[in-house]
């Protein structure tokens, strides 16, 4: 629990970008921390739950044997949805219940066991079933009640049968979304949890081990520990920057700065910083003819999104490969293309890639989190640019397209 609330303040932050209610229980079934979401949808003031038991928001009826169950999914289970062939029912402060779905991820920080489950309520979801179901009974009334009115029947049979399939494509296409959206959000959560964990106790260990060298001759010694603590706490700001732009994006409150400057100046910030991070055996080729090209446009944001793709293409790609720079006009249009030879994106996921934490099978193994081109295709696409891409086993190519002032 103690280890738990050192880091509240980055659960606070990561739990308020989720739209879904997050409930993290201890092994006591302890309330140790609510996101907004959750707080709404119980109908509890900020932090009323938090030191609760867990029986505060399950209905009477399921008490009896809800224990049990935690208990056996706290030793036995890994992250999976909760109650699969039968409905389950939420409690609100004021005893209301009402239908959610669950899904429960475990998770361990310095022994201490804990539960994070993500809590949709899916009273709209029952509604549409129900409405259905109706459709259905209404249909078969009618059919009974005319059957003497043959052309009558037929003729109205015909426009039943169309609002039901209608009705049912919006369920299928509603039902899809909802679990496309599930899976995703349960993929985030596990994922920050793998993300801020892992450099957290690098500089745990790197503190630990600093404290140790207390001689003047292992000053070198210290300093390797406290570069590795600089880095990974660059590495968390990086994240958290992330989060606020999307909650930048998402207000609205993003400012621009439209500048003049040459395309070349950017390129060559970016490759520089770039070649400090390559594998043993990568190089990345020099676009041609940049330095004809001057841009009107937002330099940060541009950067950013070189800076990203190329980044990319360094993590995923093996050793001894190269990644491409190609730039190429096309009448008031500049195209930006970055080209390498990794894993590729598989092809049942490219639709997905975009989409906020998203994060392909193949690229689990390593960091990140699934936000940096959904934020990169959001400035874009605000500045009147566009970005797309094509993908392969042998590798894949990102290109960025934006508005073009020549020389």
């Amino acid at each position: 629990m103690q280890e738990f609330t050192k880091n509240s303040n980055i659960f606070s932050l990561l739990s308020q970008a989720v739209s879904e209610g997050v409930v993290v229980i201890n092994q006591k079934h302890h309330i140790i921390a609510t996101n907004e979401a959750a707080n709404e949808m119980f109908g509890f003031a900020e932090s009323e739950l938090v030191g609760q038991h867990l029986d505060i928001l399950v209905p009477q009826k399921y008490l009896h044997m809800h224990d049990k169950h935690v208990d056996a999914f706290m030793q036995y289970s890994d992250k999976r949805q909760m109650g699969h062939g039968r409905d389950l029912h939420g409690k609100r402060k004021d005893g209301s219940l009402f239908p959610v779905e669950a899904g429960l991820n475990p998770f361990t920080i310095d022994g201490e066991i804990y539960v994070m489950a993500l809590v949709i309520d899916i009273t709209v979801r029952k509604a549409q079933q129900q409405e259905i179901l109706d459709l259905n009974s209404q249909l078969e009334k009618k059919i009974s009640s005319r059957t003497k009115q043959l052309e009558d029947t037929v003729l109205k049979l015909q426009e039943e049968a169309i609002l039901r399939q209608e009705a049912e494509e919006r369920m299928k296409t509603s039902l899809q979304k909802e679990r496309d959206l599930g899976e995703l959000k349960t993929k985030f959560l596990s994922l920050v949890s793998h993300e801020f964990k892992t450099p957290l106790t690098g500089m745990l260990s790197s503190a630990i081990l600093a404290e140790r060298y207390t001689l003047t001759e292992q000053q070198d010694k210290r300093d390797k520990h406290l570069k590795i603590i600089k880095n990974k706490i660059k590495y968390l700001d990086n994240i958290l920057n992330d989060f606020l732009s999307i909650e930048r994006l998402e207000t609205g409150k993003v400012n621009y700065k439209m500048s003049v400057f040459p395309l070349s100046k950017v390129i060559n910030e970016v490759v520089y910083d770039a070649n400090m991070l390559l594998k043993e055996g990568q190089n990345i080729k020099y676009p041609e003819h940049v330095d004809e090209y001057l841009i009107t446009f937002d330099e940060k944001i541009l950067e950013l999104a070189i800076s990203n793709l190329i980044n990319n293409a360094i993590k995923y790609s093996p050793e001894h490969t190269q990644i491409k720079i190609k730039t190429e006009a096309h009448k008031d249009r500049l195209q930006i293309s970055v080209k390498d030879q990794g894993i590729g994106i598989p092809l049942e996921e490219q639709k997905f890639i975009f989409q906020r934490y998203f994060r392909a099978e193949n690229a689990l193994t390593n960091q990140g989190t699934g936000i940096g081109l959904n934020i990169l295709k959001s400035h874009l696409e605000n500045l009147n640019g566009s970005i797309s891409f094509t993908s392969n086993p042998q590798g894949s190519c990102f290109t960025i397209e934006i508005p073009l002032e020549t020389t």
